[in-house]
């Protein structure tokens, strides 16, 4: 499991006192993802989509300059804590991954169609 905190904060969600909850809604949203070896890195926020009854988020992340060189997007699953808290958790399963997967390029496919028609995304 990795720990996410909202880029603004200096702790966790839990002990920030912040009362951020992740804003999904802010189009240049980043977290901090601090690995299962303490590695840290800056994500950029770019989804949170659902597959049957589990939510799960994409992530860029983004080297020292606030840029992506080579495309990749880390998946994971996301909940809230009941206090709202994200959380998120390593998918377990190849057949899970592939399904998270797949819907994630739906959603990468019609925003690309969305963004070539002229119509805002949201």
């Amino acid at each position: 499991m990795s720990d996410l905190e909202n880029s603004a904060c200096t702790g966790s969600c839990d002990s920030c006192g912040s009362d951020c909850n992740l804003d999904l809604s802010n189009p240049n949203a980043t977290v901090t993802l601090t690995l299962d070896d303490d590695t840290e890195i800056e994500c950029a926020i770019l989804t949170v989509f659902p597959v049957d009854a589990q939510e799960y988020i994409a992530l860029l992340p983004l080297d020292e300059n606030g840029q992506n060189q080579d495309g990749e997007v880390y998946l994971y699953k996301f909940s809230r804590t009941e206090k709202g808290d994200p959380i998120l958790a390593n998918i377990e399963s190849d057949d899970e991954y592939a399904k998270a997967a797949e819907a994630f390029d739906i959603v990468l496919d019609n925003a690309r169609k969305a963004e070539a028609a002229g119509a805002p995304l949201e």
